[in-house]
């Protein structure tokens, strides 16, 4: 066992093979250790997220070496039957390069003893190892652009189903029918890790006649297993959605009810919340806000939970009250107007009976029926958050409301016509403003202060001097006035931690990576911001190397072969198999989700704190 940094709040694992992983895995999820979070699986690591406030890494790796790395007994694992259609485009390919028949591919897939060993790629989409060491193929020379649903498909030692239609380079060999990805049961992913799993070869209309059952696909479970979700649903972007929102809500719409109307959507206006910890195990990201200090802040200004959902705005925002509302904005915030609508209190049906108001960031301000807020795009920063009081109510997936682009869950992206609907607030939240600017209570920094570690004034270490502003951390987001956040053709230093992947780069790989100013690109998103610069490149030796898959955090800093790096957001995949060579410490990451195309970054080495580090002894885990 070798204990790997991936990110000042989270271990990589890594172990000698799937089995040890999916042992691990199984140990933490039936024996938790306090302040650790659900864990991820990979090909032969796991991913452990941590909360050091109440263990510390060096804590942690020692009760995880602690742990036996023995899988549970075959008999109490739920097994999973896939009825396929053996069909696929790739299935002679695939036998020719095995020196079979497709007859005898098929008996041989279906055959195997099948186990899932990890969720990635996709919500749903189970890496499946087998008991057959001949049945291992490489993926395909060129990915294809659209892979159907339920293909069934084999690239090295795994075997998978595709939950959704996407992009994907594995060797088809036939489709299913059954819903391996269902948000509306209690288990949305059919596999977890540690699932039997077997393939049954059926024919046209026996896979196609799902009748009363899941759709074609069957799974024993031991007793007290969830089950699926039953009950009338909405149909929606992220599939079937379960119904009940508040007050017969569901989703985005028109309608009478009080809420908010969408007038200009600007760049891109999504739903967030804090995103739905918790389902990783299933292959599903958090997600939620990119800025989360921002979205409390605006919800504690209206005196909403801080995880009530709010309006996530790039590139500027109009908005229509529907009935009496109470509204505080957040983040990169432009200027803000409020237009008086013909229909307020005391307006007399005239907008001229009342002039326009320009709220100030952070503080709560009241609409009348028919008034409307514009929010202009900000100059500095990228993201403002939108409170309404009562929280937007648009109808939870797996227990939130957040919109994650990759995943395809949540609401689509708001648009012109929209009405959100606003839920009933909560008693005894106090709406609050935020601190004035520069007070003790901000924590913010003027420029140059140690705190911000400016580069413009030199305070970065040695060698790391840059021109521009390098804006503050945690403090910065939510708290202080815009101009501190990061504008094109500004330098923000970005304190990060190596690892887990680091040494796969040599030491000029590494002065690369922190000795120049990276360069957010157009092509950046809530996945990740791609960034330009001097290329960081392997290795020698481990240049034509394939990572296995593994877990990946927000705030990564991924490598592919093009040695462009990515930094991973709140939508990144929950694994890769590109080498991490780094991670933004989490402290830092809500600013990273404020960075615009054409600001430049400063990546700095922070250092280890005692009980941070997490020596590997000699010779392996006793």
């Amino acid at each position: 066992m070798r204990v790997l940094t991936a990110r000042d709040d989270a271990l990589l694992i890594e172990l000698d093979d799937l089995d040890q992983a999916v042992a691990l895995y199984e140990s933490l999820r039936a024996e938790p250790v306090r302040g650790v979070g659900v864990p991820v699986p990979g090909a032969r690591t796991l991913l452990v997220p941590f909360r050091p406030a109440a263990i510390t890494a060096h804590d942690l790796a020692a009760e995880l070496r602690r742990r036996p790395l023995v899988r549970r007994a075959a008999t109490t694992a739920r097994t999973v039957e896939i009825p396929v259609r053996y069909d696929g485009e790739d299935l002679t390919e695939v036998a020719g390069l095995l020196g079979w028949s497709t007859e005898a591919l098929v008996h041989r897939h279906t055959g195997a003893a099948w186990t899932v060993g990890f969720v990635g790629f996709a919500p749903g989409f189970a890496y499946l190892t087998s008991d057959d060491a001949e049945l291992v193929v490489p993926r395909r020379p060129t990915s294809r652009v659209r892979v159907p649903a339920g293909s069934v498909a084999l690239a090295g030692p795994y075997s998978g189903v595709y939950p959704r239609e996407s992009p994907g380079g594995w060797q088809l060999l036939g489709r299913t029918d059954a819903p391996v990805w269902d948000v509306t049961r209690e288990r949305p992913a059919l596999m977890l890790p540690g699932d039997l799993v077997r393939f049954v070869a059926v024919r046209e209309q026996a896979a196609g006649a799902a009748g009363g059952g899941p759709a074609g696909g069957h799974a024993d479970a031991p007793q007290g297993r969830p089950g699926a979700a039953e009950g009338p649903v909405t149909r929606g972007r992220s599939g079937a959605v379960p119904d009940g929102g508040p007050a017969g809500g569901t989703g985005l719409g028109g309608g009478s009810r009080p809420g908010v109307e969408v007038v200009g959507a600007g760049v891109l206006a999504l739903v967030q919340d804090l995103g739905r910890p918790g389902s990783e195990g299933a292959g599903v990201s958090a997600s939620g806000a990119l800025d989360r200090p921002s979205l409390r802040a605006a919800n504690r200004a209206v005196g909403n939970p801080p995880d009530a959902a709010v309006v996530e705005s790039v590139g500027g925002l109009r908005l229509r009250a529907r009935g009496a509302q109470v509204l505080a904005v957040t983040g990169a915030v432009g200027d803000l107007v409020v237009r008086p609508g013909p229909g307020g209190a005391g307006s007399g049906g005239a907008p001229a009976d009342r002039p326009e108001r320009r709220p100030r960031r952070g503080e709560p301000f009241a609409l009348d029926d028919g008034d409307e807020l514009r929010l202009a795009p900000p100059a500095h920063g990228v993201r403002a958050y939108v409170a309404v009081r009562g929280g937007i109510a648009v109808p939870p997936v797996l227990g939130s409301r957040a919109t994650d682009v990759l995943a395809g869950l949540g609401p689509d992206p708001v648009r012109p016509g929209d009405v959100l609907p606003v839920g009933t607030p909560q008693r005894g939240l106090p709406a609050t403003a935020l601190p004035a600017t520069g007070s003790p209570a901000t924590g913010s920094a003027a420029a140059g202060s140690p705190a911000t570690g400016s580069a413009a004034t030199g305070s970065a270490p040695a060698g790391r001097a840059a021109a521009g502003r390098a804006a503050t951390g945690r403090a910065a987001i939510g708290s202080v006035e815009p101009g501190v956040l990061p504008a094109p053709g500004e330098t923000t230093v970005l304190p990060i931690v190596l690892g887990p992947r680091d040494d796969w780069f040599g030491a000029a790989a590494l002065d690369r990576l922190t000795g120049q100013d990276w360069l957010v690109t157009p092509r950046s998103n809530r996945v990740g911001l791609r960034l330009s610069g001097e290329p960081v490149l392997r290795s020698l030796a481990l240049a034509g190397t394939e990572l296995p898959s593994e877990g990946c955090v927000t705030g990564a800093i991924q490598v592919p072969p093009d040695g462009l790096p990515v930094l991973f957001l709140a939508d990144h995949p929950l694994t890769g198999g590109y080498p991490v060579i780094g991670a933004v410490v989490s402290d830092h990451v809500a600013l990273a989700g404020q960075l615009p195309a054409g600001a430049r970054i400063r990546f700095v080495v922070r250092a280890a704190r005692p009980a941070d580090t997490v020596p590997n002894p000699a010779g392996g885990t006793p």
